[in-house]
């Protein structure tokens, strides 16, 4: 299980006066530039004998980061309250509160044992404190119990069933003392506070954690086990079984995204995750078949790609094989300028070794370098090839003293020659604010990619007027968002209508609003909006009828018909920065396109560990979607495992389409498809794709649209829509689970495969 600590931060409910303790302990809320600081003694250089220019260029940039107080990787703080701590004089308060911030900083920096060794210091001065303060040192002794239980638990004596929640089976704590030691601390807490709903909910954990729940938990402090009960929508549903550890590709690493390919082109869907951690590479997964995998991590050329935020693939030279993008810099203000890699995939044509070449600086993205974690792939103007929109998370508007932070989002134009050149400016795309999410999709219908931008702020729509230029329609629109925090945005027909709608993530919830809502009370988190696209050029935001009204925190996201019935669901990957926000991930079933139903404990999918970048992809080749999902969060002391979660299916069928563009980009970025199927009586549906249109963090196969058919129906006619020719082409004959390709202009289709 993850019982994890999160950074004690200004947005961490229940924390304000822990704030007064632990000063300088700031959250992701406040995205502004780091305080250069005094410099602490630099870390030990890395001794290996053979390291890249491209390698040394990225642990330069490590040992910036470590060498400050950046707020998570940052180690000056640690070196400021020892020499703190040195004075013969302080007074015991004053020594308890830096005793209490040096433990905090050892454990974001993965340091738990000095962790633990701080505050317990702390405690030798409690007779000093005031009551209120008291609790909050509680408090802190509570969280580093539990992510001492975490690591000799979940990461020491790791299984598949670690942290999934409600925890139950492997998922118990084999070591119990650490959680028992938590489960303590939080009741004493509750006997002086008992409204703190944070600290209600990390005791139900600590008390899952030894197998004690709902038992130890007082019935005022408890989550209803009614609240795990799986629903009318997940009755029959079987649970997705991590099998990540069995096949050796449960990477260990920070917050990153991940990108599920057919890198090689042998039939087989590969795996490439990245690590926001600076010193962590990418990871490159190829797989050999009948669910096997090697890592080709050091054979590819991608293992001195250090510190990817989030990554992002297309095929933007048109050469048949995919490339990637790796984001670098988020949340690092003015020290996350650190450049971007373009990898591009030199696969001998019909296989072969896997190479990339990083050929960043001759594409022309290597300068400037902005902080971003999101770009989105797209042909934009319709040339045949693939255009990239990369998202910065630029400052202007949040510090309008001075120009600190000032990073334009960057609209790069492919010139076909694997060169681009950014035309933000002149196109009217620069945005000019703290850049979150991006995805693109032609919700007008009018033959071109629009962009949809979420930011911490107002959110934009760039309508594309097929000159070159956009403009921003979302306030005309009412889609701008209340001005928050909104998160991993995407293009989809939901409602298989033939329009694409859209879905915005809302992050912001704390641990009291999940607490509320477990109890079937309201809550004060902001909720996602799905915006139904009304045909006309309008959206209504559905969010609350269509049953999205509950905290969910998601950082990454991404969906996919998970139970092959036609309709397009939904995955969130939650958590935030701090040690304490331990919230299961959450699976929304589409209930025909009227609304969405949680069906997360059904499914067992509720990993409470932080989740960021999300594939859906059939890996085991039997016609349903598994889910692989790229776990870990924020600090050096917050590692975690990836998962791959094998789908039990459900008995219907699908129909796979991959679609290759000749006069269209290759991989058919912008492509709309329509199946109809025909049930016994002779009704018809008819089921809506769109190519290329995933989340800020989906990693999902981009050319393979995925329709689920109920076990009832069979499909009829397939018609593909191809934007750069203005052509459409229907197919018929089509059977029931099989993998076909269609290409741009040919008549028929080919049989890739039949299951």
């Amino acid at each position: 299980m993850q019982l994890r600590l999160r950074e004690f931060s200004a947005r961490a409910p229940g924390l304000a006066a822990l704030l007064a303790l632990l000063a300088g302990c700031s959250g992701e809320d406040h995205p502004e530039p780091e305080d250069e600081g005094v410099k602490s003694n630099p870390p030990a250089e890395r001794t290996e004998p053979e390291i890249s220019d491209i390698e040394r260029e990225f642990l330069r940039h490590a040992e910036s980061l470590e060498d400050s107080k950046n707020r998570y990787f940052g180690r000056q703080q640690i070196a400021e309250l020892k020499l703190a701590l040195n004075q013969v004089n302080l007074a015991p308060a004053e020594r308890s509160k830096l005793l209490a911030q040096l433990a905090f900083h050892h454990l974001r920096v993965g340091e738990g044992r000095a962790a633990r060794r701080a505050i317990d210091a702390a405690y030798e001065y409690e007779d000093a404190l005031s009551p209120q303060t008291k609790i909050q040192l509680r408090k802190a002794r509570a969280m580093i119990s539990l992510r001492e239980a975490e690591i000799e638990n979940c990461v020491q004596r790791h299984n598949a069933q670690c942290c999934i929640f409600p925890l139950a089976g492997g998922g118990l704590h084999e070591v119990a003392g650490p959680a028992r030691a938590a489960t303590a601390d939080l009741l004493e807490i509750l006997k002086s506070a008992p409204g703190d709903e944070m600290v209600q909910w990390l005791l139900n954990l600590a008390a899952m954690a030894t197998g004690n729940y709902p038992g130890v938990v007082p019935e005022p402090f408890r989550i209803p086990p009614e609240h795990f009960e799986p629903g009318e929508a997940g009755s029959d549903l079987d649970p997705f079984v991590d099998v990540a550890p069995m096949l050796g590709i449960n990477t260990f690493d920070l917050c990153g995204g991940v990108v599920v390919e057919d890198f090689n082109n042998d039939g087989y869907f590969d795996i490439l995750s990245s690590t926001s951690d600076p010193r962590g590479s990418l990871h490159l997964y190829l797989s050999e078949g009948s669910m096997r995998f090697r890592d080709a991590t050091d054979e590819s050329g991608v293992r001195p790609q250090l510190g990817g935020f989030n990554c992002v693939a297309a095929d933007y030279d048109n050469d048949g094989d995919t490339d990637v993008l790796v984001l670098r810099g988020a949340w690092l203000g003015t020290q996350g300028t650190i450049r971007n890699s373009l990898l591009r995939n030199d696969t001998s044509p019909g296989g072969g070794k896997v190479q990339f070449t990083d050929v960043t600086a001759v594409a022309g993205l290597a300068d400037p370098a902005y902080p971003t974690q999101t770009a989105a792939w797209g042909d934009l103007d319709n040339d045949g090839d693939l255009d990239l929109f990369v998202g910065n998370e630029s400052a202007k508007e949040l510090r309008l003293k001075d120009s600190a932070g000032d990073f334009p989002s960057q609209l790069f134009q492919n010139n076909g020659d694997g060169t681009f050149t950014d035309i933000a400016a002149t196109a009217g795309v620069q945005n000019d604010r703290f850049c979150k999410g991006v995805t693109m999709g032609d919700y007008d219908n009018d033959r071109d990619l629009d962009i949809f931008v979420s930011n911490v702020g107002k959110n934009r729509l760039y309508r594309n007027d097929g000159d070159g230029s956009f403009t921003d329609v979302a306030p005309d629109l009412g889609i701008t968002g209340s001005g928050g925090y909104d998160f991993a945005p995407w293009f989809f027909d939901f409602n298989n209508d033939g329009w694409l709608d859209l879905f915005v993530g809302a992050y912001k919830a704390h641990l009291k609003d999940f607490m509320r809502d477990a109890r079937g009370e309201s809550h004060g988190a902001r909720v996602p909006g799905l915006y139904r696209n009304n045909g006309d050029g309008t959206f209504t935001d559905i969010a609350r009828e269509a049953g999205l009204d509950h905290p969910y925190l998601p950082m990454g996201a991404n969906f996919g018909d998970f139970d092959n019935d036609g309709w397009l669901d939904i995955y969130l990957a939650t958590g935030d920065s701090n040690f304490e926000t331990l919230t299961p991930n959450v699976l929304l079933k589409n209930l025909a396109g009227q609304g969405f139903e949680n069906v997360t404990y059904a499914a067992r999918l509720g990993h409470l560990q932080k989740g960021h970048g999300v594939s859906f992809a059939d890996f085991d080749r039997d016609g349903d979607l598994d889910l692989y999902h790229q776990l870990g969060g924020f600090f050096p002391g917050d590692k975690f495992h990836n998962a791959l979660f094998l789908n039990p299916g459900t008995g219907n069928g699908f129909l796979d389409v991959r679609c290759r563009g000749t006069k269209s980009n290759r991989s058919g970025f912008g492509v709309r498809a329509a199946l109809a199927i025909e049930f016994p009586g002779g009704q018809r549906q008819t089921l809506h794709r769109s190519a290329g249109s995933l989340s800020s963090f989906g990693g999902s196969p981009h050319d393979s649209l995925h329709f689920g058919i109920p076990a009832s129906a069979k499909p009829v006619e397939l018609r593909v829509y191809w934007p750069c020719s203005n052509t459409e082409q229907a197919f018929s004959g089509l059977q029931v689970n099989t993998i076909i390709e269609v290409v741009e202009g040919k008549s028929g289709f080919s049989l890739r495969q039949e299951l």
